[in-house]
C-alpha cells in the first residue's frame, strides 16, 4: 500500500510523471514478490510524505511496466534511481535506510 504522494509509474505515465517533473524524483522499482522491496517500500512512502513540494516519490512495478524495466536496464530489484530534469542522476540497488535515501534526495533540492 502507499501513500497518497507516492506516485504510481507506468510505460505510460513515465515522462509526465518523471521526465517533465519541476521537481527531483525518487523512483523505487519493486514487485509484490520481493521481499526487500516490500520491507522498503514504508520507508519510501514516508520519504514521499516528508518531502511533498519540494521532491516527488515514484514507484514502478516492474512486472507490470516491462518497457521501463528494460530502458532502466532492471535486474535487480529494488532498484531505487534518483532523477532531476529528466536524467538519471544517482542510484541505490537493494534495500537501505531511511537516511541515506534522504541524503541522496537532498542532495538533488
Amino acid at each position: 500500500m502507499s501513500s497518497p504522494q507516492t506516485v504510481i509509474v507506468t510505460d505510460a505515465n513515465f515522462e509526465a510523471e518523471v521526465a517533465q517533473s519541476a521537481v527531483p524524483v525518487l523512483v523505487d522499482f519493486w514487485a509484490q514478490w520481493c521481499p526487500p522491496c516490500r520491507m522498503l517500500s514504508p520507508v519510501v512512502d514516508e520519504i514521499a510524505v516528508e518531502k511533498a513540494g519540494t521532491a516527488k516519490v515514484a514507484k514502478v512495478n516492474v512486472d507490470d511496466n516491462p518497457e521501463l524495466t528494460r530502458r532502466f536496464k532492471v535486474q535487480s530489484i529494488p532498484l531505487l534511481l534518483f532523477f532531476k530534469d529528466g536524467e538519471v542522476k544517482d542510484q541505490m540497488l537493494g534495500a537501505t535506510n531511511k537516511k541515506t535515501l534522504l541524503n541522496k534526495l537532498e542532495a538533488l533540492i
